[in-house]
């Protein structure tokens, strides 16, 4: 059986003039973003990724294939396309063997960027313990994910609808390096404050670099999440958003909403209750971590062909 690897022209031609790729997800396109701000962000992410000095690999399941990097129109059906797969580590080779149309979560970019040798991937937030695991259980894939599978994430931290503390315990306990850019605190995805230190801090990109260059030289499984805050310009302060979440986390409950429904409903709830600001700053925030990982992924080049 052959890998199921399809890339678009543009990543084609990227891979072989040793150019630096970033990867990017399609959740946020199919589950995260309400039509059409779904496709336009995608293209201001990609965009952004190319004025950067890189190339952009959205990447997404189609037509059995894992395609790394989506043409205008495969971008354009995907922000349209009805009952589309979340994709995860569990379901990524069904949905490929079963012809459906995918996205990829976090867990399941990381798999499909590895698998092309892209080392660099930009989202909004990783996925992690949800309040209440205590007896749900429920805690994001994402997070053993960045445990075994050596790609360097850049996320505005965890999403602020997650139980914080109770991530950053479970990448620790599993030896994921929690890095935050430019500041010692932890950021909570639409706000630059958590109230939590991070792990660790570095200040360039020169420097995650290296670190994600040197885990490759020691052997060590596993990526790096670089924890980037949102511009002070875009944050929603965490006094402002707390009340939101917990008022759509409240009515998640109410209508029991669970497993993979929560993060979209809860998302699409603090957009209406934040009457739109919170897409915003979601958008901000992405295209923030997509300039950072450009930036990381040149200096990966950089730093190989040296």
């Amino acid at each position: 059986m052959t890998m199921p690897l399809q890339f678009s022209p543009e990543v084609a031609e990227a891979r072989a003039a040793g150019r630096a790729i970033v990867a990017l997800e399609s959740t946020i396109i199919t589950h995260g973003m309400p039509w059409p701000q779904n496709v336009e962000t995608a293209r201001l992410v990609e965009d952004e990724v190319r004025k950067s000095g890189a190339t952009p690999a959205t990447i997404a399941v189609m037509n059995g294939r894992i395609c790394v990097g989506l043409s205008p129109e495969d971008l354009l059906a995907l922000g349209q396309a009805r009952d589309v797969m979340k994709l995860s580590r569990a379901d990524l080779a069904a949905c490929l063997v079963s012809g459906r149309t995918g996205a990829t979560t976090v867990a399941a970019t990381m798999i499909c960027a590895a698998l092309a040798r892209i080392s660099v991937f930009a989202t909004g937030g990783i996925g992690g313990v949800h309040r209440g695991a205590e007896r749900s259980f429920d805690i994001s894939a994402d997070l053993l994910e960045l445990a075994q599978t050596p790609v360097t994430v850049i996320a505005a931290g965890a999403k602020a609808i997650l139980d914080l503390p109770k991530t950053l315990e479970v990448l620790e306990t599993h030896g994921v390096p929690v890095i935050a850019y430019g500041q010692d605190e932890f950021p909570a995805f639409w706000s630059r404050s958590s109230g939590l230190r991070a792990p660790l801090r570095m200040d360039t990109a020169a420097q995650i670099a290296a670190s994600h260059q040197m885990r490759q030289t020691l052997g060590m499984a596993g990526g790096q999440l670089v924890a980037n805050p949102i511009p002070p310009e875009a944050e929603i302060s965490r006094e402002a958003i707390s009340p939101v979440i917990e008022c759509a986390l409240r009515d998640a409950e109410a209508l029991g909403i669970h497993a993979k429904a929560v993060t979209p409903f809860l998302l699409q709830r603090i957009f209406e209750l934040t009457e739109g600001r919170s897409l915003q700053a979601n958008i901000a925030l992405v295209l923030n971590n997509a300039r950072l990982a450009s930036a990381i992924a040149r200096a990966m080049v950089g730093a190989a062909a040296a």
